[in-house]
């Protein structure tokens, strides 16, 4: 049975949940008119189902150090929260193997778990996927492009590949041109939006000094952000196992890099920023919500008592 915690809920914020302004008819009723007075044992009757807001979970790196059950728990646990989709920040397969069979039997295993979830899973690219040149040809069978967008209620959604910045020898030499290029058509394309969310696996606006990234790659991160200028956004990464918030961009915008969800990690807690965790994102009329979920926190009722 997992162990219960104070519950951390820890609301990380952009903006808060807001009511509309207009007044809007309450979904409540009451069939028994027991009331004598003005009096009432509530604080409002404004319920905070604007048909606008959504929410969605973020789930982080599952290898790396891979440790067993922990992923699988992840998928039960957002099976009980049932948000409307769920999406990755990378590292979904151990990969660096050149053997075909292997990559095929790891990719099985993990579609495998996802077809267990309830609700949309979005595949976002991370270094283990995309290790060798065989591992890009079997991603591209499977799911296609390495990258790319969607737009759900009002917002935009961008997937970037970042591996070429992790090992610029292999194919994707070039490719920061090419996403760039795509970047660019993707927000003109999609028109206005509530807010633009990007996902990638590496963080590499935090990555400077790091001696496994591409010469540059900072600089390179300074031309995506540039084109996300004038917008409200926030940007999700992994890769690090380590959960960091940290603002950047014009207005200081969000940039969220997750901790793992099953991948290595020394687990030394909130203090350190080294959890198992899915991030639970809510969408309001001010803009994003943030909480992170631990997965020893998420209890089904059936296993939370006697």
């Amino acid at each position: 049975m997992k162990k219960p915690f104070p519950l951390f809920l820890a609301v990380l914020f952009l903006g808060g949940t807001t009511l509309a302004a207009e007044k809007k008819q309450s979904p409540f009723s009451f069939p028994v008119k027991n009331f004598h007075s003005s009096k009432t044992p509530w604080t409002s009757l404004e319920a905070n189902n604007d048909p606008k807001n959504f929410q969605f979970a973020i789930v982080s790196d599952r290898t790396g150090g891979a440790r067993d059950g922990i992923f699988e728990e992840a998928i039960d646990d957002l099976n009980l929260m049932q948000p409307e989709f769920v999406i990755s920040v990378g590292d979904l397969i151990q990969g660096y193997t050149r053997d075909e069979d292997e990559m095929y039997d790891e990719w099985e295993e993990f579609d495998d778990m996802v077809q267990q979830l309830q609700m949309p899973f979005f595949y976002v690219p991370g270094n283990h996927d995309l290790s060798y040149p065989k591992l890009v040809d079997e991603w591209e069978a499977r799911f296609g492009p390495t990258y790319y967008s969607f737009k759900y209620n009002g917002a935009l959604f961008v997937i970037l590949n970042s591996q070429y910045i992790d090992n610029p020898k292999n194919r994707f030499d070039g490719e920061h041109k090419k996403q760039l290029v795509f970047l660019k058509r993707a927000l003109k394309k999609a028109g206005p939006v509530r807010w633009t969310f990007v996902f990638l696996h590496h963080p590499f606006w935090n990555l400077r000094n790091s001696k496994k990234m591409m010469p540059g790659a900072f600089d390179r991160w300074l031309d995506i952000e540039k084109l996300l200028q004038g917008r409200k956004y926030t940007v999700f990464a992994g890769h690090t196992h380590h959960f960091n918030l940290s603002g950047r961009g014009e207005g200081g915008m969000n940039y969220i890099t997750l901790a793992t969800t099953g991948g290595g990690s020394e687990l030394g807690g909130v203090s350190q920023g080294q959890y198992d965790h899915f991030l639970w994102v809510t969408m309001t009329d001010e803009g994003p919500v943030f909480a992170n979920l631990l997965l020893d926190g998420v209890l089904d009722i059936h296993e939370s008592g006697n």
